[in-house]
């Protein structure tokens, strides 16, 4: 059976506590096991290059300071021999070891007569220095270092003193220091591990309630997506991401709320204008069935009505499927250059084709040569819905005027009818979806024809406007931006 997810709160703790453990234990180790390594490593180096340096004055008058300085700013043994291992100098960190002023005037003198001794004013050489000796003598590149649990020593053959007479250098330092520090050190880390792993913990639990808190927000309002009662507030500021996140949520919520209203309208609206022709086809058909399958006559008229009531029917799906199409799709249609006087001349020709025998007239003023950036096909539609709603509308005279002309920038579309005008309480709401079905005697197909018309132009960044007078007619008019 899979096991439930970690919730992200949990999660991000348990990632804040591992990174802060890791973290930790790098630090331990760099501490206590690489410590010492890294401690040795730079004390032999500090003695190598302590050696150089001392190698670079060896033949100066003040020798012996220079010596003295450098044991005592690195914390050196440094001893000077000659090649048969008897002290000419010595020195160290804590005294000098050599022939000084401060010395009383016999020993001295005792010292110039019995060079031999001097060696017992001078700290001791170290045990292994024989072994150091021989191993420098038997050296190919000039110096020798002997390394020991606690001690490092180093050394080289050097020109000494203004005879210029060759010695031994030989360089002694302490390794073990740092054990004594690694414990100190060690007690110090355990103390700052512990509070600080009882410091990130507090910081973990209060980083990831904040860093949880706004996702939890968003899951929460995305459970609500669509629904009538309100959402839960989002606070934005805590992170670019989740601030865009709560833009498309916002986005997706406005979307299924028109899709839900829709969907309201539709059941509420259209409902009635399905069940209507369904019911004329059913009836007729049943008619013809029962009583006028004899009469060919009456059966023809029967058939003429159902064939009406069907393409009503088509009509009314197809308009609602545009209509659909056009307010539920995400993408921008594609926009090219279109030449809108081929547009309504060619919708023109199609509405004298079909209506020019039933002696309509439609009277033209279309210029030439009109382009717009626009989509093609909708264009298309939008005047055929709107030639389609000014024959259903025409007055008795069944004319239908058809102009397009620039005017300031603008293509200017003109559709004008004779026919009963509109009144000035119903002149704003007829762009509204399914109002022409329901207020205007149901001339109409569905009340979606003028709706598809603004939702065209809308795309387009045009306008909508109709003027009307009642008993004298209306004029439906578009304008878009010329190129």
């Amino acid at each position: 059976m899979r096991s439930k997810a970690k919730s992200f709160r949990k999660k991000l703790l348990i990632n804040f506590m591992f990174f802060t453990a890791v973290i930790f234990t790098v630090l331990w180790l760099l501490q206590t096991v690489f410590l010492q390594n890294f401690y040795n490593g730079m004390v032999i180096k500090n003695t190598v290059s302590a050696a150089e340096k001392i190698t670079s004055f060896s033949t100066d008058d003040d020798i012996s300071d220079t010596l003295d300085e450098i044991s005592w700013n690195n914390s050196l043994l440094v001893y000077v021999t000659d090649t048969d291992g008897n002290i000419l100098y010595s020195a160290d960190e804590y005294k000098k070891g050599h022939m000084g002023a401060d010395w009383e005037g016999s020993d001295l003198q005792q010292i110039k007569a019995n060079p031999q001794n001097r060696h017992l004013h001078y700290r001791d050489l170290p045990d292994n220095f024989e072994d150091f000796r021989r191993e420098l003598e038997s050296s190919e590149n000039g110096y020798a270092e002997l390394k020991t649990d606690r001690m490092y020593f180093y050394g080289k053959y050097i020109d000494y003193g203004d005879s210029g007479e060759k010695a031994i250098l030989y360089l002694g330092t302490n390794l073990d220091p740092v054990g004594s520090t690694a414990r100190i050190i060690s007690l110090q880390l355990l103390i700052v591990t512990v509070l600080s792993v009882a410091i990130g913990f507090v910081l973990a639990l209060f980083m990831s309630r904040s860093f949880s808190k706004p996702i939890s927000q968003l899951n929460q309002k995305a459970h609500t997506l669509g629904e009538d009662k309100a959402s839960t507030d989002y606070h934005k500021g805590f992170c670019s991401e989740l601030d865009d996140l709560n833009d498309t949520l916002d986005m997706t919520d406005e979307k299924l709320r028109k899709n839900k209203i829709f969907q309201n309208e539709l059941l509420a609206n259209v409902s009635h204008d399905l069940r209507t022709p369904l019911t004329m086809i059913k009836g007729y058909a049943e008619m013809i069935r029962d009583i006028s399958h004899d009469d060919e006559v009456q059966c023809a008229e029967d058939v003429a009505v159902i064939v009406k009531e069907t393409d009503r029917l088509t009509a009314l799906v197809n308009e609602i499927l545009e209509y659909s199409e056009l307010q539920m799709t995400d993408t921008e249609p594609v926009m090219s250059d279109v030449d809108l006087s081929e547009i309504v001349t060619a919708v023109t020709d199609s509405f004298e084709s079909l209506y020019l025998k039933d002696g309509y007239t439609f009277e033209r003023n279309i210029s030439e040569d009109i382009h717009i950036h626009g989509n093609s096909s909708r264009l298309t539609r939008a005047v055929y819905n709107l030639l389609d709603n000014a024959v259903r509308h025409t007055g008795a005279d069944k004319w239908v005027g058809i102009t397009l002309k620039p005017e300031n920038g603008k293509a200017m579309i003109e559709i004008a009818d004779h026919g009963e005008g509109i009144g000035p309480e119903e002149l704003d709401r007829i762009w509204d979806k399914y109002y022409t079905s329901r207020q205007r005697d149901g001339k109409g197909v569905s009340g979606l024809g003028l709706a598809i018309v603004k939702q065209t132009v809308s795309q387009h960044k045009g306008k909508c406007k109709a003027e009307s007078k009642l008993g004298k007619g209306s004029i439906f008019r578009i304008e878009l931006d010329m190129i």
